[in-house]
């Protein structure tokens, strides 16, 4: 039973923590989970079938004609 004292030494440590200092354990608990999901969601998202949208365009495309300037529009 001895190789399991420092899991019971850290158990203690963390419940304690989580009691006197909530807010600082579980931004800790969710800033170390944080990498995780991050490298783990990906891969399982693409093999549930999820496709990424298509690129949405960036510029309006220009026709194929010569454009005419806007006329009428002079200061007088």
């Amino acid at each position: 039973m001895a190789t399991f004292a420092p899991s019971r030494g850290l158990y203690a440590t963390l419940r304690r923590h989580a009691h006197e200092n909530p807010t600082i354990f579980w931004s800790c608990v969710l800033g170390a989970i944080g990498p995780v999901i991050a490298i783990t969601v990906p891969p399982v998202r693409k093999s549930m079938g999820w496709v990424p949208p298509p690129t949405i365009p960036t510029s309006y495309p220009l026709p194929n004609r010569p454009r005419n300037p806007p006329a009428g529009y002079e200061d007088p």
